[in-house]
């Protein structure tokens, strides 16, 4: 299969797999200018699939890089209304969320933390409908990445330059099964499997799981009414559609109160631009009551202080240690990668999905439930080849989910 070929595949990967954008669906795409011609690519196709409109945003790391350096200081606790309106429209017209991301993982780095947690903050106050619209899979999104030569150069430094996109591509590829065969139909066999694994959970009813690993001893509660999930979500209107190209987890959310003890990252955060390592959390009742970093600890220290949900945790990911992305070796440094390399935690917002009839709930009635609200929501990799993980079942039954890193069952 040619490398022109396998564009074509992740188009319409994206397009049919991603938002499944329906007859006169509109589609907002939000990338950067490193991605442009794969970016037109994806808009033909959606065309072709049937879009009614297609609407690109796109924004270019070095003028990014610039507001965050010079801007004005009263300016990073605003966020721009025609950007609130435009996503809103979207919402109210049913269409379908797509990102590219092409990121480079050290963007703004030694930019102060102030300016980024501010910056954070009022995008996260602001866009609080859209988020509530993704969170609850009011409408289909979805996220893919392409390689840029900033990201391209992270994850592959040892190589030349002239070699470095073409590994990356390579490497996006193979970790979203493009190259073998159809890649759509490859895809549907896949979430199939993680459908059953999830069922297999969702049928022991745990009441809690028990994380153990070097520099994690960590007990997680789940609401009696929890659901596990995996990539497939699907919108009220009953449109499927998969939310991260790759995904290789089934997730759900712990009980906002009922997490005790202590657990490490195995792979780096990278969050604004930024990357946050070797840090340990220790909870007590749910909430972080001590947290330590050795790279990134200020911005760690401001993440965990965006608001009063995001001391707490709002998902727990499920991932083998001996997934295609794990196995590949290959550190991406973007959280849609790593993620689905490694079993995972998030701070911040929960999935309402994730709770049986939770979608229909506001914040005040989950909340009431010990499910998390947070203006943000960011996944940390705490997997590794020597973590066990046992499910409680409610007799006080233990019973082995994960050994040596990989299902158990």
């Amino acid at each position: 299969m040619t490398f022109e070929e396998k564009l074509e595949q992740y188009a319409e990967l994206a397009v049919k797999v991603g938002v499944n954008i329906q007859n006169g669906q509109y589609l907002l795409i939000n990338t950067t200018t490193d991605t442009l011609d794969f970016t037109r690519l994806v808009v033909k196709k959606a065309y072709e699939a049937g879009a009614g409109i297609v609407h690109v945003n796109l924004t270019d790391e070095e003028i990014t890089r610039a507001f965050y350096e010079h801007g004005a200081e009263e300016e990073f606790g605003k966020f721009p209304k025609w950007i609130v309106a435009q996503r809103d429209e979207c919402i109210e017209r049913k269409g379908a969320f797509l990102w590219i991301d092409a990121e480079d993982p050290d963007l703004l780095s030694g930019i102060p933390v102030r300016r980024i947690s501010a910056q954070q903050k009022a995008s996260g106050e602001a866009l609080v409908n859209y988020r509530k619209a993704i969170m609850n899979d009011e409408i289909a999104w979805s996220i893919i990445a392409v390689p840029s030569k900033k990201w391209a150069a992270k994850v592959f430094p040892d190589l030349p330059e002239e070699e470095q996109i073409n590994a990356l591509w390579d490497a996006i590829f193979k970790a979203v099964r493009i190259g073998e065969g159809d890649a759509v139909e490859n895809w549907k066999k896949h979430l199939a499997n993680l459908e059953q694994r999830a069922s297999q959970l969702n049928s022991k009813k745990y009441v809690q799981l028990h994380y153990k690993a070097p520099g994690t001893d960590l007990t997680i509660e789940l609401p009696e009414k929890h659901i596990w999930c995996t990539g497939t979500s699907r919108t009220p209107e009953g449109v499927i559609f998969t939310a991260n190209l790759p995904t290789e987890e089934v997730y759900t959310l712990p009980s906002k109160y009922g997490v005790n003890g202590y657990v490490s990252n195995t792979k780096p955060l990278v969050y604004q631009g930024n990357i946050i390592d070797q840090f340990t959390l220790t909870f007590e009742k749910g909430k972080i009551v001590e947290a330590h970093a050795k790279v990134g600890d200020e911005l760690l220290q401001e993440l965990i202080q965006t608001d009063k949900g995001s001391a707490y945790l709002g998902e727990v990911a499920l991932v083998p240690h001996e997934s295609p992305i794990s196995l590949s070796n290959i550190l991406y440094y973007n959280t849609l990668f790593d993620e689905n390399a490694s079993n995972h935690l998030a701070i911040g917002e929960a999935y309402p999905t994730c709770y049986e009839g939770g979608r229909d709930l506001e914040e005040g009635q989950l909340e009431s439930l010990g499910i998390n609200v947070s203006i943000t929501h960011e996944d940390f990799m705490i997997g590794s080849a020597e973590m066990d993980i046992d499910g409680i079942l409610p007799d006080g039954t233990r019973e082995p989910i994960f050994r040596n890193g990989n299902w158990a069952f």
